[in-house]
């Protein structure tokens, strides 16, 4: 039996096109010792994913290498094993690449409950509800009162972090690019917020709805929103740069705003990624699930069929015409 993967055989120049992957056939691998096959059902497409096809050798994680899979997080079931620790018939998720089938030898594989749906495991558990989880709690520390700011507030990770917030007793403020994921991140998540950064007075409009400023923000973007949002920051605010989608696909990063904030108002920037913190991912996975189950957190999917499909679904995410975490389902 055969089966198909993508391939990068190509670095992207601007935006990502056709002609850099390729798609192969290979047939089903029979496991070693240690070793287990997974038939992956489901895969996630990522921002960080566009980072991990560059030749930046400095980044926080290797970029793929040209002639090897395409680095993607999916989940899927173990169909043949020789380790006891995932036993045949185990759901399972981690970086198996754009691939139908996958031979794991375990590590960084995590074993996942069967009842709860694909689109809830890849929208809450998986990379985006850890990241949210960790630059919320970890990164920001927030308290009840405060104000916080949240960038792409309708994609993946930043609906979450909003629900996270609200749910702690923050204001929180949503930036997004279209009035349909403005109203949903009001109308559905309770977002105090939801302003558009494509509007000429969308200065103003942050200006009213942060009239004790902000005191803590959540970066997914840069691009228009970030020098409106730095400028209306408290003494002593905390920001957690998690991504700068508006950046990814330019040749020349656009100029941030001026360091002088941050010492006038003694702010604390963090980057963060999460390859420095998967050891935690069972820890966040347990809170994460807790919350779903609860009802406390909400998600919609965005579901493209067929492995093909994933190399021009990922430019959905650059186009921002994705509504909700972007899933490939095989």
């Amino acid at each position: 039996m055969t089966y198909r993967q993508i391939k990068l055989i190509a670095r992207p120049e601007k935006e990502i096109t056709a002609d850099i992957f390729e798609i192969t056939t290979q047939e089903i691998p029979t496991p070693s010792e240690g070793e287990f096959v997974v038939k992956l059902s489901h895969l996630s497409l990522d921002p960080a994913m566009r980072g991990w096809m560059s030749p930046d050798t400095e980044s926080y994680i290797p970029p793929v290498e040209l002639g090897h899979v395409m680095r993607a997080s999916g989940i899927g079931e173990v169909v043949e094993s020789k380790n006891e620790s995932f036993p045949v018939g185990s759901r399972v998720m981690g970086l198996m690449g754009m691939t139908e089938y996958a031979l794991t030898d375990g590590k960084g594989i995590n074993l996942i409950p069967k009842e709860l749906p694909a689109e809830a495991i890849l929208s809450v558990i998986a990379l985006p509800g850890i990241t949210s989880y960790h630059g919320l709690f970890e990164v920001l520390k927030p308290e009840a009162g405060q104000t916080i700011a949240i960038t792409a507030a309708a994609g993946s990770v930043g609906s979450l972090v909003g629900q996270m917030a609200k749910n702690l007793g923050l204001t929180v403020v949503g930036v997004a690019g279209s009035e349909e994921k403005c109203q949903w991140l009001k109308d559905e998540l309770g977002f105090d917020h939801a302003l558009n950064y494509k509007d000429a007075d969308f200065a103003e409009q942050l200006t009213q709805a942060t009239p004790k400023g902000i005191d803590l923000y959540f970066e997914n973007t840069g691009g228009a929103a970030q020098t409106p949002i730095f400028e209306r920051m408290n003494a002593h605010g905390r920001i957690a740069v998690c991504g700068l989608i508006a950046e990814y696909q330019k040749e020349v990063p656009d100029l941030g705003p001026s360091w002088l904030n941050i010492i006038k108002k003694r702010l604390t920037i963090q980057g963060f990624t999460m390859p420095d913190h998967f050891h935690r991912i069972p820890e966040y996975g347990q809170v994460l699930g807790g919350m779903l189950m609860k009802g406390e957190l909400k998600y919609r999917a965005h579901v493209i069929k067929g492995l093909e499909s994933a190399p021009s679904g990922l430019n959905l995410l650059f186009d921002g015409k994705n509504t909700g975490k972007l899933i490939v389902e095989l």
